[in-house]
Order: structure tokens, then sequence, then C-alpha cells
């Protein structure tokens, strides 16, 4: 058989070291210790990609085109590589995701060009963010600065700045300078290096909470149409879209980013939300805090939404914010009306539109239609628009009839048709491509 080579080179010095093991990929060697390991060019290759992925599904597909690009091969060429590779790092190192593809699951603890300490400070400072308390995150975002002061061209090391950067600014937002750094550090990410999936993921959370939703969407579907198929780009699109109205959409963008990796999780559950399925936010909600008691209220059972709530309000560690959200619906189901609509009024929603729409919600059951009609105009103005729950959620049923309330839902349906528009335009279309009918439109 006669083969195309597209072995895998790169300039940049040093290597990836992970269990024990250092890759060097300008040198094509690997090592256990101060001993060279063989491996031959395309078990090289192969472990290279999983390497460079480490956590993230590699499809067959993929590393079929990869490897073997424009050739015809069985599966019993890749399974061999595979074989290869368990067999000098050990079976664990490469998981098997059953008809999808393979995980490199071993921790990468150094990259090739990155200082070890560095690179040490940079684990450290991920390991804090992931408990997404204002505490961590001010430590995190200044280890993330340290690693990029010591290194200005470590990109993921911007990115994870942004990421921790923008969270303050969310949550604790006493100071302009972390929205700015965020801005500023995920151009930086994105500058060193377009394609890096973090950077990408983490600023569409930001481009939706500053109302750019529609700027999202189209760098996102510009990014799949260019790069072919990427869950995490439709991870985001799931979150874009919803914020623009564009419901089936984000839905099909979930179904097509956990076809590409069944583990990925997405914030698929709040758009089933707003399309007025319930039993399927329940099915599909991860975290346990506000959605699943606002879903069990939909449907009726509000002593099962009353003790969810009263359970998880009770340790008294949740944000402001999340206190307001939950013990809001908590004092409606109560009926003590008056506490709740003071615990909306006095709430600090800052860049979080989606959480104004929960609000109209709450004003709405509340009865208080001038306040209601008051959140959706902010939520809209401020980047969230959801012309079919407007029109369709039962809440709204006495607001639905005052003409402020129709003018946002038109208002909403003119923004969410431009979105599709742009979002067109850039030669992706997730209905057409997954053969989905279009249920709301229906409606």
């Amino acid at each position: 058989m006669q083969e195309r080579s597209k072995e895998i080179h790169t300039n940049v010095p040093g290597g990836y070291r992970f269990g024990g093991f250092e890759l060097y990929p300008s040198e094509r060697q690997l090592y256990r210790g101060s001993n060279a390991v063989a491996m031959p060019p395309k078990v090289f290759d192969a472990l290279l990609l999983f390497v460079r992925n480490a956590g993230r599904l590699v499809r067959r597909d993929s590393l079929i085109e990869s490897l073997w690009p424009g050739t015809f091969v069985t599966d019993a060429n890749l399974t061999n590589i595979i074989v290869s590779i368990r067999k000098a790092l050990g079976r664990d190192a490469i998981q098997t995701v059953s008809k999808f593809g393979y995980r490199f699951t071993t921790p990468v603890v150094g990259e090739p060009g990155i200082d070890e300490t560095t690179y040490a400070t940079f684990l450290r400072a991920k390991e804090l963010a992931e408990f997404k308390s204002v505490e961590s995150m001010q430590q995190a975002r200044d280890l993330f600065s340290v690693c990029v002061a010591a290194d200005p061209e470590f990109a993921a090391g911007w990115a994870w700045l942004g990421r921790s950067a923008r969270f303050l600014d969310k949550f604790k937002h006493d100071t302009p300078t972390n929205l700015d750094l965020a801005q500023a550090a995920f151009q930086r990410a994105l500058a060193i290096d377009p394609d890096l999936a973090c950077a990408h993921q983490f600023y569409t959370q930001l481009q939706v909470d500053l109302g750019q939703s529609r700027d999202a969407v189209v760098r996102l579907g510009h990014r799949i149409v260019q790069r072919g198929d990427e869950p995490e780009s439709y991870a985001g699109l799931v979150h874009a879209m919803r914020y623009s109205g564009l419901l089936e959409e984000s839905v099909a963008a979930h179904t097509r980013a956990t076809a590409l990796d069944p583990a990925l999780v997405t914030s698929v559950a709040h758009t089933h939300f707003l399309r007025g399925d319930y039993r399927l936010t329940l099915d599909s909600t991860r975290t346990r805090y506000y959605l699943d008691a606002a879903a069990w209220t939909a449907l009726g059972a509000r002593e099962r939404a009353l003790t969810l709530l009263k359970t998880r309000l009770a340790p008294g560690d949740l944000s402001s914010l999340m206190t307001g959200l939950m013990g809001s619906l908590r004092a409606i189901l109560e009926d003590r009306r008056d506490e709740a609509a003071a615990m909306m009024r006095d709430a600090d929603v800052h860049r979080e539109p989606e959480m104004l729409f929960y609000f109209a919600r709450h004003f709405a059951m509340l009865g208080d239609q001038t306040e209601t009609v008051r959140m959706v105009q902010r939520a809209r103005r401020e980047g969230f628009t959801v012309s079919y729950a407007l029109a369709h959620d039962g809440v709204f049923g006495e607001v639905r009839s005052r003409h402020e309330f129709q003018r946002e839902i038109d208002e909403s349906a003119w923004i969410e048709n431009e979105t599709r528009r742009a979002l067109e335009g850039t030669g992706l279309n997730l209905l057409n491509a997954l053969n989905l009918i279009n249920p709301l439109r229906q409606a």
C-alpha cells in the first residue's frame, strides 16, 4: 500500500511530560527517564495527537485522516497503533470510547517551550479555578498572571487568566479591571494560537455575558466550517444560540456535540426549560441548584421544589445572586410575596441577562406585570432574547395581553431572525445537517 507521509513535525523546543515519560516533538523521540522508547513513525504521530489533545475525545475518523490522509485503511491498522501505544505507556493511558474513538487520560504536566516551574504554577492555578469560589478564583488569577509574566507566549495561560478574570467580574465586580483583563487576555491567547479550543470556549462565555451572542454564533460557525467538527465549538453554540433565542439550533448543537464526544457536558438543560420541556430539563440537568427546582415548579410539584430549595439554601454558602434567585422562588412557593419581590429588586444582577429572564418569570408568578415587562426588556437590552418562551410559557399568560409585552416578543423575534441569517452566512446549517424538523415554528 502506497502511503503519503503526514508525519507531524514541530520546531518548538522541549517536550511534553506525562506519567514518567517525556515526548519531544522536535526530535520525534519518546523517553522514559533517560531511556529512549522506540516507536514507529505512525505510532509516534498518533501519540503526539493524543498528548496534544489530552483529556479530549479524539475520534477514530480524525485519527485515520491524520495518520493516513487520502488513503483507505482498515480498522485493524488503527487498532494496531493503539495496541502499540498501550504497550509502551500502559493500558490505562488510552481510554476507548466505544463507537466513537479514544481519549488520552494520563495527566500532562509539561509542554514544549514552557518552563517547568511556570507549567507547575499553571497546573496549580487550574486546580484552584475548578473550585469556582471568589477566593479560589482570585488566587488562580494571580497565579495565571505569574505564568504569562514569565512566558508572554503561553497561550493557554492567557486563556485561563481570561476565564478567572471573567468569573471575578461576574461575581465580585468591585473593579472594572477584571473585565478589561479578561478581554485583553482572550485577545492575546487567540493572537498567539487562533485554534486554541479552550480560548474559544471561554471567550464565548464572555461574549454572551456582554450581549454579543450573535458575534459568538458567527465566530463559532466559521470555526466549525473551517476546521471541521469540534465538540467544544458545538457546546459553545448551545450556549450562544440559546441566548440568541435559537432554541432549535441550540438543541441541534447539543446533539452534534454529544455525538462527537458523549462525555461532553453542555448547558442544553436551560434550552429545554425555555422550550417548555420540563421533563427533559430534569433529565439533562447536571448541576443541582436552581433549574431542577424551577422545572418541578412548572410541572406542579411545588412541595418537591420547595424541599430542594430549602436543602440547598440551608448551608448559606451560595453567592448572593444565586441566593436571590433560589430564595425568591422559595418565597413565592411559601406565599411570602413581598419578600420574594424585595429579594429580586435587591439582587445585583451583573452581566447575567439569562437570570433576568428567570426573575421575569418570578414576577409573572407574583402577578406583577410591570416588573415582568421591565425584566424582559432589560434582558433583551443586555443580550438575552427568547421569543418562543415569551409567547408560550404559561407563567406569562396574563401579561401577554399587554402591548409592551407583545412588543418585546416581536423585538426578540426580529433579533433572533437576524442571528439566524448571520449563522446561515457562515455556511453552517445545523438543522438541515441533522435532518431536524422545526417543532417550535410549527407550534
